[in-house]
């Protein structure tokens, strides 16, 4: 089942628990929907952490974790679904949902030299923010539904061939 391969990988709760950061959440780190390992759980942690991960927003790690306890889904996986955007994937990824977010608004795709300077924000950012942020909003929504989609599919998949397994094994 994915759960045994999950579990693997996955870090030890109360490891977790006693980490610097993650102390300042108290009681409720130790609620235990946060940390299993079922096919809602999972898929909703996925779809969590593709959503923050798509946001153009400081601490996306931080956020999902907070996030994943509130709406009760599985704090490591949603954390690492952010992982979606880092440095070798950030330029592509933004690049990306700008033109999404310049094709729905009908607005021609320019390119934009990046740097990193106040007069950047204030001239460049200033013209591109509408079609990013839209694009943005529209990729992280699809990619949080896809998520959703190939975690479920996958997670049956799984269950289905185990169950032929063992039906296979038992009328040996």
């Amino acid at each position: 089942m994915p759960r045994k391969l999950l579990k693997r990988i996955m870090p030890d709760h109360k490891t977790m628990c006693e980490h610097p950061h993650l102390k300042k959440f108290g009681q409720r780190l130790t609620e235990p929907k946060i940390w299993h390992l079922n096919r809602h759980s999972v898929s909703g942690a996925v779809a969590l952490g593709l959503f923050i991960g798509f946001m153009p927003i400081l601490g996306q790690m931080f956020v999902a974790a907070i996030f994943a306890i509130v709406l009760r889904v599985n704090l490591p996986i949603s954390v690492m679904g952010v992982w979606i955007s880092n440095p070798l994937t950030v330029a592509p990824l933004y690049f990306a949902t700008y033109k999404v977010g310049a094709w729905v608004l009908q607005i021609p795709v320019e390119h934009h030299t990046f740097t990193l300077s106040w007069e950047w924000f204030t001239h460049e950012f200033l013209v591109i923010w509408q079609p990013f942020l839209l694009g943005t909003l529209i990729s992280a929504i699809c990619a949080s539904l896809l998520g959703i989609l190939i975690v479920r599919i996958v997670w049956r998949m799984m269950v289905i061939r185990n169950w032929l397994r063992r039906k296979k094994i038992k009328k040996s």
